[in-house]
């Protein structure tokens, strides 16, 4: 009885040694090996690389959404007076008088040019022929010349004070001629659209803008113009929009959000949350083999949503991290 007793321990006890070896030889063979300055990442088997998930990478058309605030400048309501031109009612004051003294300006400049400066050039070349046969003295010629020359320089300080007007009515993306020739029943917005993404934004094309005061009701918007000036302080760049108000619901000051739909192109894109920066360059890990990662380092654009745009490093079919970067990037970089 005691031999078969001491017989069962010692077979336990050689089997619990046994089983301890192979735990600590199954640890050791989940330990990954990094190689070539940590840009390569092998794993012992398949079971320890699981844990990595991956996707494979495809270049499609991206098209983002820029959304801006916007408020309306501007409204156009017909004359109740029966005047030629229709009424522009301006959110703020100073772009109504600017716009009230540049047609003012306008109407002075034609009087100038077409009444005053060729009713003096004929008075002062009536007065040269008399002058020449004796019938003007020549304090007549002068006073002709210096009346000539009074309606000349008038004409010259209207249109520098037009200048003036028509300038601040541009940087606040305010075509004068279009204010002229607009119709009635239309309402501007004014949005800021900053400086790195004005060049997707085409003249013509719509937008969709929803109203704060009409919170369901969707409109579509048309953009007429970018202006022509960056703000130094903000580098945003004005953008109007025109949309329909023929039911003149639609009011000046009131404030709504543009969308533009943005098509970036044809371009391959990973999630954000597959990209690593270290020390200013973007890097992912393409999965190369059934146990192997690789550190690429790739050129990322803009991010849209939740996507990267990658201009260079990855092609078509290639299969990248997506889970588990962070604990490659610990393995790549030592940190």
């Amino acid at each position: 009885m005691m031999k078969n007793l001491i017989y069962i321990l010692t077979t336990l006890i050689l089997l619990a040694s046994c089983g301890g070896k192979e735990n600590k030889q199954a640890e050791k063979n989940t330990t990954p090996t990094v190689s070539n300055n940590g840009q390569t990442i092998s794993f012992p088997d398949t079971e320890s690389i699981a844990f990595f998930k991956t996707e494979k990478v495809n270049s499609n058309n991206i098209t983002a959404e820029i959304t801006a605030p916007a408020k309306i400048a501007a409204t156009i309501l017909v004359s109740g007076e029966g005047a030629n031109q229709n009424i522009v009612l301006f959110e703020n004051t100073e772009l109504a008088s600017s716009y009230t003294q540049l047609i003012q300006r306008q109407i002075n400049i034609s009087q100038i040019q077409n009444i005053n400066i060729k009713q003096k050039q004929i008075e002062l070349e009536r007065t040269k022929d008399l002058h020449l046969h004796g019938a003007a003295t020549g304090q007549d010629l002068l006073n002709a010349q210096t009346e000539l020359s009074m309606e000349q320089t008038n004409l010259a300080n209207e249109k520098a004070a037009l200048i003036e007007h028509e300038t601040n009515l541009l940087s606040a993306g305010f075509s004068p001629n279009v204010l002229r020739k607009a119709k009635a029943g239309t309402a501007y917005l004014i949005c800021d659209i900053p400086e790195n993404q004005i060049s997707k934004i085409k003249e013509g094309n719509v937008c969709n803008v929803l109203f704060s005061a009409f919170p369901e009701e969707k409109f579509t918007g048309k953009i007429d113009a970018v202006a022509d000036m960056v703000d130094n302080a903000t580098r945003m760049v004005k953008v109007r929009i025109s949309v329909n108000n023929s039911s003149s619901k639609l009011k000046a000051g009131m404030f709504a959000n543009v969308s533009f739909g943005i098509n970036e192109g044809n371009f391959i894109s990973i999630g954000k949350n597959s990209l690593v920066t270290v020390q200013g360059k973007h890097y992912v890990f393409q999965k190369i083999n059934d146990n192997t990662f690789e550190r690429k380092e790739i050129q990322a654009g803009q991010q849209i949503g939740e996507k990267i745009i990658v201009f260079s490093g990855l092609d078509n079919g290639n299969e990248i991290a997506v889970e588990g970067v962070m604990q490659l990037k610990g393995l790549s970089f030592g940190y």
